[in-house]
């Protein structure tokens, strides 16, 4: 086993502590999703030796390699974007999908689901700034959609996902999570159907989104060093 990928969860795990204690907020309400895209089945098998349980891949052909040679008790979550010719073949792979980021590819999700008699944990992505380069739901859209994305009965909406912004002010950066933070709360309030999950943060940010709400974060390199 590699120490290095040990000592590395061990400290991401312990800044995940410290984050949730600096808001009065349970460790176990935060999970982490150790991001292993471009990275070797061999070290995703000394993480989850150590303890990781939780991966998250983008791209189903690499997924198809890793998954089958891994243990089964690892929970696959797809985070990036999906194509809709490729979710009869992610549905079956992937525990939860964070990348649901328009109407019609919930629904083609909630249609193929229920050919293939799943239910999918989802997430809805947002893109707040209505930045040209990311897809996703802006705050009307989300709203406007949210009532027709309930009664998809084969998806298991479990919250809001969110890639903000690149900045350097910390500022800033706590403001864009908690906009989302603010949506789901709207969200809950208009519909009165609960809506706990807030996947954000990575990496770089990740203590800053936890302190603004969040229930899962995506962290890849800090764990596993540079990408191939």
């Amino acid at each position: 086993m590699s120490d290095l990928i040990c000592d590395q969860l061990e400290t991401i795990n312990a800044r995940i502590a410290s984050a949730c204690e600096r808001v009065g907020r349970s460790r176990d309400g935060v999970q982490l999703i150790a991001v292993s895209k471009r990275h070797p089945s061999e070290k995703i098998r000394e993480a989850f030796d150590y303890g990781q349980t939780i991966f998250g891949e983008s791209r189903l052909q690499e997924a198809q390699e890793k998954i089958p040679v891994l243990p089964a008790t690892i929970q696959w979550h797809l985070i990036g974007r999906l194509q809709k010719n490729k979710i009869r073949k992610v549905l079956p792979l992937f525990d939860t999908i964070h990348s649901v980021d328009s109407l019609e590819l919930a629904e083609a999700i909630n249609r193929i689901a229920g050919e293939e008699g799943l239910i999918p944990k989802v997430y809805l992505q947002t893109n707040l700034a209505n930045e040209t380069t990311k897809t996703g739901f802006s705050r009307e859209e989300l709203i406007s959609a949210y009532g027709q994305l309930l009664d998809f009965d084969r998806l298991q909406i479990m919250g809001l996902m969110a890639i903000p912004p690149s900045r350097d002010d910390e500022a800033l950066i706590r403001l864009d999570f908690a906009a989302v933070r603010e949506l789901r709360d709207e969200l809950v309030k208009l519909t009165g159907t609960p809506l706990d999950g807030l996947s954000m943060g990575m990496s770089d940010d990740f203590e800053i989104a936890i302190e603004e709400g969040s229930t899962m974060v995506r962290v890849g390199s800090a764990i596993f060093g540079a990408r191939a």
